[in-house]
């Protein structure tokens, strides 16, 4: 039986169902490479500013990270020191002491790892969905499929197959084409959200050497030493404390 003549088959509900699949392909296609694109300039765009950051880790000036942050807005990492820095800056403009600022910097720097990840996840929820529910969208057009068919036997009184084909063939085409919408969302969504397990964990690596950074030592920030970050690990909590 051609393509054309098992459309002609196709009943209203079946119809629709196909209809609702083929709509769901496409647009959970379109989302997925509208991710992919989003991931990839963000993932970028982080390891343009990588640089920039560790130069400012190793002594680098203060102004030049905060003029290299409008430059990657995309990147995941220099939003988080982007609210860190900007918070730090802040207390030390209003000619506050900034090492006491220590609990206003994290709660900042995890706020926007917080809204980071969230606008990072943005239409993954829906990607899920499509995948966990077009099997079952495709499942209703089977059965669909296969009561036409009994109901073309109980029209015809025979059973042969010129008369169940019609009905058995959409049957088949409902539950190929749910699978067929499922597998791509789900390996997207999988995809991404170890994407977004990676991203996560460099925010957090980021977040931390910021914060170690500008607390290792009382004072001004313009007399914070040189020296690797990961010589210099401190407790966050401990620090807190001892700032009040």
């Amino acid at each position: 039986m051609k393509l054309t003549e098992l459309l002609g088959h196709v009943g209203f509900f079946g119809g629709a169902v196909m209809f609702c699949l083929a709509a769901l392909s496409v647009f959970s296609v379109g989302l997925i490479m509208d991710k992919h694109r989003r991931f990839r300039a963000a993932w970028r765009q982080t390891q343009q500013f990588k640089a920039v950051f560790k130069k400012f880790l190793h002594g680098g000036e203060h102004q030049e990270l905060i003029e290299a942050l409008p430059r990657h807005k995309d990147s995941y990492v220099a939003q988080v020191v982007s609210a860190g820095i900007h918070e730090y800056d802040g207390v030390r403009q209003a000619g506050r002491d900034p090492s006491g600022s220590l609990e206003l910097v994290t709660s900042a720097v995890r706020d926007s790892m917080s809204e980071t990840l969230i606008q990072l996840k943005a239409g993954l929820g829906l990607l899920a969905t499509i995948g966990s529910t077009a099997p079952f969208i495709g499942l209703l057009g089977t059965v669909v499929g296969i009561i036409n068919a009994f109901t073309s036997i109980a029209a015809s009184g025979s059973g042969g197959m010129a008369v169940v084909s019609g009905g058995i063939a959409e049957a088949l085409v409902s539950t190929a084409l749910g699978i067929f919408v499922a597998i791509p969302a789900v390996v997207g969504f999988n995809h991404f959200m170890g994407m977004l397990e990676r991203f996560h964990i460099e925010m957090n690596r980021a977040s931390t050497e910021l914060v170690t950074f500008l607390f290792k030592v009382p004072g001004d920030h313009t007399a914070l030493p040189t020296g690797k970050p990961e010589n210099y690990k401190i407790d966050l909590q401990e620090k807190a404390h001892a700032g009040r």
